[in-house]
């Protein structure tokens, strides 16, 4: 019997049962353990497919950073489903896996999820556990704060290094996609407003990030082939600043390779619409962040899968168009019109 079947933890069960039935297509290993206070242990598993080869760009597809936001691991574990599935009979994905390498990390957080809280079994949020300080005013509280485990948004005590799932997700990041000259990620995740949203670094500061070029490039690609799609594509700046981010913390890391681009992402879904459609989720603690009802989840499972797909095409796909020289400045001043 799994560890996932053992602890009722439905979200690991399923990403153990894919990985037994693409066992002879993708490659997976545990980057750690999480101990809860009770004693059980909780894998946070790693899952890689396609070319491994350096000289291919690679994709990081990350979900439940956030206990409580199960949904993030639903839509990381039901695209890394579908691609086993499709592994059986579809030739052309065969083929773009020559191509492009794809990690994922479904589960980041299974002890949080275990428990029913946001942060880690420690009382950590792993989003504001990164060695990085705002350089201008957070929220109180919700920009992260150290002053106890027992409130939301604790960072973790100062000075120390950061929780080992924050520790695995860097290994994983630094190994697999900044290794390469090209990569992207995205980390999903729920509970912000009304509408989905596509989020990119800084969350840390205001000022607009060094590939704000290549950054607009890959959203005009994304209108011009999803033209009625409903996300909202901005800066996290735009919306509230943070200490601790993990995905600024890593994307300043590849930039201090010149010969690296690193495109972190952020699906932030947004479950106030599941609560507008069903007022009664507001008193049950997953149902501010996750739909409750069967036919909206599945729903939120199908809308998300042509992002996630787009991204390992995008990255297949690069060098027809991440921006020139002579064309950075003509996407950076329209991307700072459109953003900032």
């Amino acid at each position: 019997m799994s560890l996932a079947s053992q602890h009722q933890l439905p979200e690991l069960f399923a990403l153990e049962r894919i990985i037994e039935l693409g066992a002879d297509r993708l490659n997976a290993r545990t980057a750690c353990e999480i101990k809860l206070p009770n004693g059980q242990d909780y894998p946070v598993h790693v899952i890689t497919l396609g070319n491994p080869s350096l000289d291919v760009p690679a994709v990081g597809y990350f979900g439940g950073i956030h206990g409580l936001e199960r949904i993030g691991a639903s839509v990381v574990i039901a695209y890394l489903n579908s691609l086993v599935m499709r592994l059986q009979w579809d030739s052309t994905l065969h083929k773009q896996l020559e191509s492009v390498r794809l990690v994922f990390m479904p589960l980041v957080n299974p002890g949080g999820m275990a428990l029913g809280t946001r942060a880690n079994p420690n009382g950590v949020d792993l989003m504001r556990n990164a060695p990085i300080e705002s350089q201008d005013p957070v929220p109180f509280l919700v920009g992260g704060q150290r002053l106890s485990a027992g409130l939301p948004w604790y960072r973790g005590p100062k000075n120390t290094p950061m929780e080992i799932e924050n520790q695995a997700v860097c290994e994983v990041v630094n190994a697999e996609l900044l290794s390469r000259k090209f990569s992207l990620s995205v980390d999903c995740h729920s509970g912000f407003g009304t509408s989905d949203r596509i989020w990119f670094p800084f969350a840390h500061k205001r000022a607009p990030i060094a590939h704000l070029a290549e950054m607009h490039a890959l959203k005009n690609i994304f209108v011009q082939a999803h033209s009625h799609h409903r996300y909202i594509i901005e800066p996290q700046s735009l919306q509230y600043l943070a200490h601790g981010d993990l995905w600024d913390h890593l994307y300043l890391q590849a930039c201090a390779q010149p010969d690296r681009l690193f495109l972190p992402l952020t699906l932030e879904m947004g479950s106030w619409l599941w609560i507008k459609k069903n007022p009664r989720q507001l008193f049950s603690r997953l149902g501010i962040f996750n739909p409750l009802i069967e036919h909206r989840q599945q729903r939120v499972l199908r809308q998300h899968l042509l992002f996630l797909d787009f991204l390992s095409r995008a990255a297949c796909g690069h060098a027809l168009w991440l921006p020139h020289p002579d064309q950075r400045a003509a996407h950076h001043a329209q991307a700072l019109q459109d953003w900032y």
